[in-house]
């Protein structure tokens, strides 16, 4: 599509678009981050003759939603892990402790080897208790691209610590 009929597009549907995904997300930031996003992957695409733009772009729009909420489920389940390996130490016998003071040690080794990025999102989340808003604030990022960074690293402690 050419920038002129993106334009035309954004003007014409924007505002309907964003107010759409913020009565799903009831996140105005988050709804206009996934209408910019929706927007730009009705760019790089190179679609078929389009009927009715108006639905191809809500149809964008929610299959971003649809990542977006698979991505947050995902999140859900690794905070959920770590959250039960931390309950278990709490009420770990002396043999248990030990097990699990090696699996947080274990733990540190694969943070260190998370790219700088993810670490640096899981310590400002785990460690400093920052909201994704205040990381994403803190280091430029979007606060989808903070969730992604969570849930890639957590993820992967995960996967490495049940792999041992």
């Amino acid at each position: 599509m050419r920038r002129d009929d993106i334009s035309r597009l954004f003007i014409a549907h924007g505002n309907e678009l964003q107010r759409f995904l913020e009565r799903r997300m009831q996140c105005t930031e988050a709804a206009s981050e996934l209408t910019q996003e929706a927007f730009l992957r009705l760019v790089e695409r190179e679609p078929h003759e389009i009927r009715n733009h108006r639905a191809y772009l809500y149809r964008i729009a929610l299959n971003a939603l649809s990542d977006v909420m698979a991505l947050r489920r995902r999140h859900l389940v690794a905070l959920h892990d770590i959250s039960v390996l931390q309950r278990q130490m709490e009420n770990a016998s002396a043999e248990d402790h030990a097990i699990s003071m090696e699996t947080l040690r274990r733990l540190e080794d694969i943070i260190a080897t998370l790219p700088d990025r993810q670490r640096e999102v899981l310590r400002l989340h785990k460690i400093e208790g920052l909201k994704y808003s205040e990381i994403a604030a803190r280091l430029g990022i979007s606060k989808n691209t903070v969730m992604v960074h969570m849930v890639r690293a957590l993820a992967r402690c995960r996967d490495e610590v049940s792999r041992d």
